[in-house]
């Protein structure tokens, strides 16, 4: 049953066993408005990381702080209240020790109400995704591209083309024997994620990688064609919606710029009787 057929919330636990059944559908979110548009609509909703190129301009993940994901995790939680939401740990919060993940994931579920964390790596970030499992915190894994870890993969370059394919394919499996309940796959070669995602026991969600993943998730903004020209081959537009605001901004100009806007019906008379 997909979480549109139910009123009750989606759990990290009905994701795992949504295991090579029905597909999983999940998009990022960044705000009220767009979380109420997707609740009980898609599976799982993440407040990504990518808010800080989306919303706030930045070049990159790596400027994002542990204070814009709370504001922006709070924001999401006030839309929903059937998907499952997911929320990124940004670059810096996680990395140094397992008990410094701890601290900065039980902070963002306290302070957003979000399920569960997403955090990205494999072989070397079992240890803390292990560590956040058994003390309660239900954790997404991220492996193949991740963002955070640009500079030093050389940019956003597809990975595990041939014998590479080997490292994804450990970091996957350690992220699931860690005890991730689903896993992002993001830019890896279609083979790989179809391999992948026969030979792992937890859900993996594709980004650029195939149509044999568990689930599929895009940047919201990407898919509607909100903002920027460019757009990465795996995603679709679904919407040309930054196209249309423009035209409508656009509109607005020229209505206000020849004295059309506001029109009467937008004004207000000097009594209610002369209103009606």
């Amino acid at each position: 049953m997909s979480v549109s057929q139910t009123q009750r919330v989606m759990t990290p636990v009905e994701v795992l066993g949504r295991k090579g059944g029905e597909p999983l559908v999940c998009l990022t979110a960044y705000t009220t408005p767009m979380a109420r548009l997707m609740d009980g609509v898609v599976d799982i909703v993440l407040v990504g990381d990518s808010v800080g190129m989306v919303l706030h301009g930045l070049p990159s993940t790596l400027g994002v702080t542990l204070e814009m994901m709370i504001m922006h995790g709070r924001a999401v939680a006030r839309g929903l209240s059937r998907s499952l939401l997911v929320i990124d740990m940004p670059f810096g919060s996680y990395e140094e020790s397992p008990a410094q993940a701890f601290r900065n994931a039980a902070r963002l579920i306290s302070e957003t109400g979000a399920a569960a964390v997403k955090l990205e790596g494999g072989v070397h970030m079992a240890e803390t995704i292990a560590f956040l499992v058994a003390r309660g915190i239900p954790v997404m894994g991220h492996v193949g591209l991740t963002p955070q870890a640009v500079n030093t993969l050389g940019g956003y370059k597809v990975q595990g083309r041939g014998s590479d394919g080997a490292r994804i394919q450990a970091d996957a499996e350690a992220t699931a024997a860690a005890g991730a309940f689903s896993v992002v796959l993001e830019k890896v070669p279609a083979s790989l994620a179809d391999k992948i995602s026969e030979t792992i026991a937890i859900p993996t969600i594709g980004i650029g990688a195939s149509v044999g993943c568990d689930g599929q998730v895009l940047v919201v903004d990407d898919m509607l064609g909100l903002f920027g020209d460019f757009l990465p081959k795996f995603v679709k537009r679904y919407a040309e919606l930054g196209q249309t605001a423009r035209e409508a901004i656009a509109d607005y100009a020229a209505e206000v710029r020849g004295r059309a806007f506001p029109a009467a019906a937008h004004q207000f008379a000097d009594s209610e009787k002369a209103a009606k």
